[in-house]
């Protein structure tokens, strides 16, 4: 491996890092609070791993631009080919350096706004030909976006999968989550990473019975020995996908830009469907176990009508996730419909149990932030975090209309995730003038690691009954 793409390889690696770095940053931003004792460790370390990978890439530039200032005394001084004079050669050569331009900005090659180059379109002429200057501008999109992502710092690699060829345009990726669809509450709230590349399970190594100390009884006797006992927890790597066929007609003769309308769209429901795996997956038939089917998770019932009943139940939580993992939660997950009653709730002297936190309440049990969000938190209630997560299911219980709430401690919950993937292909569909778009992405979810430190609110309370 040469240093430039030595240095590509770690500028990947420190992205990665960074990305955490900026998540976690964000988050303690949006809910306006300090970071958390996970937090700051996590934020720590990886700080320590973006601190040390740019002075490496420091030290490797360094060793280029050296490199690249000895490459014109070395040409000088080369052996000239045969038949030539060393002064032709050597002006031939330097017209060659002197006549050259380094290009620093370009536009995008495939903007929302123009159907001159279409990014379906170009996928498509690739797949099917081969086209050489399709090929050229997915390439060069594959730059752009590269370039992009290194400026904003997100760990995104344009090498990931099918081929650096195939990454969409920016402005695809940066607006798949702005359409009419539920956000990734619960999915980026967890602790993110990328997903490894070259395995269908992550395995986590994890102690399930501890080492032990005790008095010694008297002196020169013997001390406390318990062997520690060791198990694994596995997360096995499932593939969300969808596709759709679309005539060439609609691709080539649609004054509308397809490419946004269809790519886009799919991008979307990969969303979708990620957070509601975090939520909701069943463990099985390619699915994640997500955290209302977790087994050995905190369970607590709440059979009340009203705001009090519902903030002892929510304390209760509290008091048992501190119980089983000896640290505090942080977030409350609420469906949309929980989430506006829980606002309408007042005490027993008539206030509201969720204040507008410009009011400067005292001795609130919670406040309302400056505005709602569905990507961040709301406000905070029993020292929690809120979340309001439109994917939390309202068909539970008995009789199908229960939702449900979910105290957590999100420093203990891991999603991996590979890059989306989006291409497009002929094959199968020629003879009917089609073409196949189609995007897919990997992920694996571990809730697994410490259960308690996710307590299940259910019961009677949650019927669609109980709500404006």
């Amino acid at each position: 491996m040469d240093k430039r793409a030595m240095i590509d390889d770690l500028r990947i690696k420190r992205d990665e890092a960074k990305r955490t770095v900026d998540f976690i940053i964000d988050r303690v931003k949006r809910g306006n609070r300090p970071f958390s004792a996970a937090e700051k460790e996590t934020f720590d370390k990886r700080a320590s791993e973006v601190e040390e990978l740019n002075e490496r890439i420091g030290e490797l530039e360094e060793h280029v631009r050296a490199d690249d200032a000895a490459a014109p005394m070395a040409l000088r001084y080369a052996p000239s080919p045969s038949g030539a004079s060393a002064n032709s050669t050597n002006s031939q050569r330097t017209s060659t350096m002197t006549g050259s331009a380094r290009i620093t900005s370009e536009p995008a090659v495939y903007r929302r706004d123009s159907k001159e180059t279409s990014y379906f379109l170009d996928a498509y002429a690739v797949s099917k030909n081969n086209d050489p200057s399709a090929r050229e501008r997915m390439e060069r999109n594959s730059r752009q976006v590269a370039d992009q992502r290194k400026q904003e710092g997100r760990a995104l690699s344009t090498t990931n999968g099918a081929g650096g060829e195939l990454v969409p345009p920016l402005w695809m990726e940066s607006e798949w989550v702005k359409l009419a669809r539920p956000k990734r509450v619960s999915a980026d709230l967890v602790q993110n990473d990328s997903l490894p590349a070259g395995t269908d399970v992550i395995n986590l190594p994890k102690v399930s019975s501890g080492t032990a100390v005790a008095p010694q009884t008297t002196q020169n006797t013997a001390i406390q020995n318990t062997d520690m006992v060791t198990t694994a927890i596995a997360a096995p790597v499932v593939t969300i996908a969808g596709q759709q066929v679309v005539s060439l007609q609609l691709a080539e003769q649609s004054p509308l830009n397809i490419d946004r309308v269809i790519l886009g769209d799919l991008a979307a429901d990969l969303a979708v469907k990620t957070n509601a795996q975090v939520l909701s997956g069943s463990g099985a038939a390619g699915n994640v176990t997500g955290l209302l089917t977790l087994a050995g998770t905190g369970a607590v019932s709440w059979t009340g009508t009203d705001g009090a009943t519902f903030q002892a139940a929510v304390l209760k939580a509290i008091g048992q996730v501190f119980t089983s993992v000896f640290d505090a939660p942080d977030s409350l997950i609420l469906s949309p419909r929980r989430a506006v009653w829980l606002m309408a709730q007042k005490d027993s002297q008539g206030r509201n149990l969720l204040v507008p936190a410009e009011n400067g309440p005292t001795n609130a049990m919670g406040v309302l932030g400056p505005k709602l969000s569905t990507e961040g938190p709301i406000g905070r209630f029993c020292g929690l975090d809120v979340y309001i997560d439109s994917s939390m299911p309202t068909n539970l219980g008995a009789g199908t209309d229960e939702d449900r709430a979910i105290v957590i401690r999100s420093a203990e919950v891991y999603l991996w995730e590979s890059h989306p993937r989006f291409e497009v292909l002929p094959q199968t569909y020629a003879q009917n003038l089609s073409l196949l778009a189609r995007a897919y992405n990997y992920l694996a979810f571990q809730a697994g690691r410490y259960p308690g430190a996710i307590q299940v609110l259910s019961g009677s309370g949650f019927k669609a009954t109980n709500t404006l």
